[in-house]
């Protein structure tokens, strides 16, 4: 059995849009976006309680345009979420897979190996009684 890398040939299978959201879900995934979406959040509601009132452009206490913009991002986000974690899955089924056969192969190696030390054991037996005799 030849070597092959799980990790690139998963790589190499997937498709353009798939990559897209393999990308995104990675992004979204780290704590640079969780920082950017909590200051982004901040300063728009402190700006909105808080800043000049002829500047206010999303009125306390409702927030419609944050609710919308917040609602929109999560709705396009769930399901390139959900994608990536089927990409992963199925990366992880190829790996489980190619450790399968690796397993197997190990077993047959070393039942192989196994054969031989007991056909050597009996060389040796066989030696050692003809030299006690």
């Amino acid at each position: 059995m030849e070597n092959i890398n799980v990790n690139k040939l998963h790589q190499q299978s997937l498709s353009p849009l798939e990559r897209f959201a393999k990308f995104i879900t990675e992004k979204v995934g780290t704590m640079g976006f969780f920082i950017i979406i909590f200051i982004w959040t901040a300063f728009w509601l402190l700006w909105n309680i808080f800043g000049p009132e002829d500047t206010r452009f999303d009125p306390y206490p409702a927030f419609v345009t944050w609710l919308f913009i917040s609602n929109m991002i999560q709705i396009f986000l769930m399901p390139l979420i959900m994608i990536g974690q089927n990409l992963e899955a199925r990366h992880s089924e190829l790996r489980a897979e190619m450790h399968y056969k690796a397993d197997i192969k190990a077993d047959k190696s070393v039942a192989e190996i196994k054969a031989i030390m007991a056909e050597q054991t009996k060389i040796l037996n066989a030696i050692l009684d003809k030299l006690q005799k």
